[in-house]
């Protein structure tokens, strides 16, 4: 299963496990971040497009660490002029490890084995005391 999503003005295609490295986020190390803006989820069945984004679809990842990229020099130069200017940048990122893709059908069948798995001691506690 995988999901598209949309942060920071990009769109990342993430799985389950994934680490992602995603513009400075206000986060801080070892919390939860929960992305909304899923536009595209697919699993080996179905694949489901949003307009623009799909509602109650929700990617759950834990901010490993914040960091700043490598540097990249930015060079200006006019001709004939003695103009030279050298800038550095660097730019601030924030690693994401992806931890779950929450779809509706997965909420529903959650919801579904939690029911039955808590039905199913109890029918079996009053089986054997009919035994007994």
């Amino acid at each position: 299963m995988y999901a598209i999503i949309e942060s920071c003005g990009r769109q990342y295609k993430v799985t389950k496990g994934d680490v992602v490295f995603f513009e400075k986020l206000d986060v801080e190390e070892g919390k939860k971040v929960t992305f909304d803006n899923v536009v595209l989820v697919s699993d080996d069945k179905k694949v489901e497009v949003g307009t623009p984004y799909i509602k109650d679809v929700k990617v759950e990842g834990k901010v490993v660490s914040h960091g700043k990229g490598k540097k990249i020099l930015v060079y200006k130069y006019k001709a004939k002029k003695n103009y030279r200017r050298t800038q550095g940048h660097r730019q601030p990122y924030t690693k994401v490890e992806i931890t779950n893709i929450k779809t509706a059908s997965a909420k529903a069948e959650d919801k579904a084995e939690t029911k039955t798995a808590s039905a199913k001691p109890a029918t079996k506690k009053a089986d054997t005391a009919k035994k007994d």
